[in-house]
């Protein structure tokens, strides 16, 4: 007998995931932009926090696609992939959080519920993994 072993929770995080990702970045970038044109932003510093919010946009493409993928054709590889490219996002999303030039009210609301979509993902990940494997 075949049983289904994909998540359907984990497939829905993905889903708002992916939409608040949009969101977050737009937000994000409109923040350096204001942040940049309102405060003497260093431009030694400018360039690296945009960097740091583009690789992070680089970064989740594959990680949802991978997680998705995994997900739906129970493959722990893909899930396991998706899994290692979220602790990059959430060292980078940890990095827009405190250590950009400047951070505001709203980048702190904005990083923080990207973190906890990403530890509630990421524990739905481990136990889809370790559902495939046992």
């Amino acid at each position: 007998s075949s049983s289904q072993l994909s998540s359907l929770p984990l497939q829905i995080l993905f889903y708002v995931n992916g939409i608040y990702y949009i969101f977050y970045f737009l937000a994000t970038l409109a923040m350096i932009v204001y942040k940049s044109q309102v405060f003497s932003y260093p431009d030694d510093f400018l360039a690296p926090d945009l960097a740091v919010l583009f690789l992070m946009a680089m970064l989740e493409v594959p990680r949802l696609y991978l997680g998705c993928k995994g997900n739906l054709l129970e493959e722990e590889g893909a899930l396991g992939l998706s899994l290692g490219l979220t602790v990059g996002s959430v060292v980078l999303s940890v990095y827009l959080l405190a250590w950009q030039t400047y951070v505001l009210w709203a980048d702190v609301v904005l990083s923080a519920v990207l973190l906890c979509a990403y530890g509630l993902e990421s524990g739905l990940k481990v136990t889809a993994i370790a559902a495939l494997v046992s």
